[in-house]
């Protein structure tokens, strides 16, 4: 593996802090953007949206997109330096991550020039936010097997069907989903083809959002119900059938940008211990609590070094795998083990939820204690993963 930076890594890195150093405690220090919101899911997305705007100023926002759209076209390498910094400052989170990282690059990829016209530009500038909708409750992690139809009549598509689990459905404005516009796919055993990718008009007439809420008792994910729902044609992203290749691309976006996350988990660790050293310091004296934090700090490092190896893979013009999907895995295991190894050094404090006057850091330990189950399915369930890894990169005999 490569460690070395090129210089204009290095420029990178200096420049991106510099604008953080210029432009984070000055918006931290802001408070409440715009009217105050009762739901917690939409005051997060509003604090988000005014910190993507101030990235796309810099042009921070879309490192990824081409200049012409207010992006750097920026390299593997410096994604990764990207996301270490981000993490290290712990910056929010952007409006419309669906939209930057994964919908955004594929209507570039697969969009007309209309579409990028009428389009990308609301995703840049946080202006309408952005789902994906792929999963449903007939598929399960069967991407394949969805059954949402989308049939045909003149210059609209007609949708009848569900999804299930859609993020922040309910707060979008447009939403990319899978349909399957050849019913006879799946009797016929070739349950790939006749998939096709829609942009929907999340406020158009048969199309309802119902959110779910979830055991922390926000309410994220979704159910959305098709009925009747017109879509034009013209929202058709890329050729009808060839929503098996949109995916894909997707999916490689949001799996590699999910093994990128891990970065984040040292600076989790280093906030975690130095949280039980203020408030609860008698469990760094613990045998116990010292051991699963060495090991976690050591998984950490690995991931790091597993990150790396499939970067240079990358640069190299080699295929990532199984880097890529093992960091996937990764990231699940880490994500709950410090989840639970939070509460657990905090002592009695790390189960005081948000609220409480006593809570520490506003109760993010208990908070997070439950909400990081989701990544052993988000981005790809983890034991098809584990299944997908054993059938193709470890050869596993069959029973």
């Amino acid at each position: 593996m490569d460690f070395a930076y090129s210089p204009e890594d290095q420029q990178f890195r200096a420049e991106l802090r510099d604008w953080l150093d210029a432009n984070l405690p000055d918006f931290l220090e802001e408070g409440e953007i715009g009217p105050v919101q009762e739901d917690p899911t939409r005051r997060t997305m509003q604090r988000r949206q005014a910190w993507q705007r101030r990235l796309n100023e810099g042009r921070w926002a879309a490192i990824n997109w081409p200049r012409e759209w207010g992006g750097r076209e920026a390299t593997i390498m410096q994604n990764f330096i990207y996301s270490e910094e981000m993490s290290q400052a712990k910056a929010p989170g952007v409006y419309n991550a669906n939209g930057i990282w994964q919908i955004g690059p594929m209507i570039l990829r697969w969009g007309t020039e209309e579409q990028r016209q009428r389009w990308l530009p609301g995703i840049l500038d946080a202006q309408e936010h952005w789902c994906q909708g792929f999963s449903e409750p007939e598929a399960g992690s069967d991407l394949a097997n969805l059954r949402t139809q989308a049939i045909r009549d003149g210059e609209v598509y007609v949708l009848n069907g569900r999804k299930i689990w859609i993020s922040t459905a309910h707060l979008a404005k447009w939403g990319l989903f899978l349909v399957r516009t050849d019913p006879t796919a799946i009797a016929r055993g070739v349950k790939h083809e006749g998939i096709t990718a829609l942009i929907v008009d999340m406020d158009g007439p048969g199309i309802e959002s119902h959110p779910i809420r979830d055991l922390t008792g926000d309410r994220l994910f979704n159910e959305v119900v098709f009925t009747d729902a017109p879509v034009p044609t013209a929202n058709l992203l890329g050729d009808e059938g060839s929503g098996w290749l949109v995916a894909m691309g997707t999916l490689g976006h949001e799996r590699v940008g999910t093994a990128g996350m891990a970065i984040g988990l040292k600076a989790e660790l280093d906030g975690m211990i130095a949280s039980a050293r203020q408030h609860n310091p008698e469990a760094l004296s613990d045998p116990d609590i010292r051991d699963r934090v060495a090991r976690a700090w050591t998984q950490i490092e690995l991931t790091r070094l597993l990150n790396a190896r499939a970067l240079s893979k990358v640069l190299k013009g080699e295929k990532t795998w199984p880097e890529v999907p093992l960091a996937k895995l990764q990231w699940s295991f880490l994500s709950q083990t410090l989840a639970e190894l939070n509460v657990d050094m905090l002592g009695p404090l790390g189960i005081l939820d948000k609220g409480g006057p006593d809570a520490v850091e506003s109760g993010h330990a208990a908070h997070n204690y439950p909400w990081q189950r989701y990544t052993s399915i988000g981005a790809g369930a983890t034991e098809v993963q584990k299944n997908i890894i054993a059938d193709k990169a470890i050869r596993l005999p069959r029973r």
